[in-house]
């Protein structure tokens, strides 16, 4: 299943409380049982004024009806091509 890269632009965001921060993993969670299994949060980055998030979906539609459902931005959606690490150098 595809896999892609959400950047959500929100001012402050490496501020957050660990509080917040569980009540929008709580969020978000909800808005995914709800969607089924199709679409799966992997893991997020949390910046100064932006998150960016891992998730497996069938399509960047599944992607942003999350972001609508749960309120959250999705200012960036990309779908990721390849994987490389240090491993790829070794051919």
């Amino acid at each position: 299943m595809p896999r892609f890269i959400i950047e959500r632009e929100i001012p402050g965001a490496g501020q957050l409380s660990a509080g917040q921060l569980v009540a929008v993993a709580q969020k978000s969670c909800a808005v995914l049982t709800e969607m089924g299994p199709s679409i799966q949060w992997l893991e997020s980055y949390v910046c100064d004024d932006k998150v960016y998030c891992v998730y497996v979906a069938p399509n960047e539609g599944a992607i942003r009806e999350h972001a609508q459902r749960g309120g959250f931005p999705a200012n960036s959606v990309l779908a990721v091509k390849r994987v490389i690490d240090p491993t790829t150098a070794e051919g």
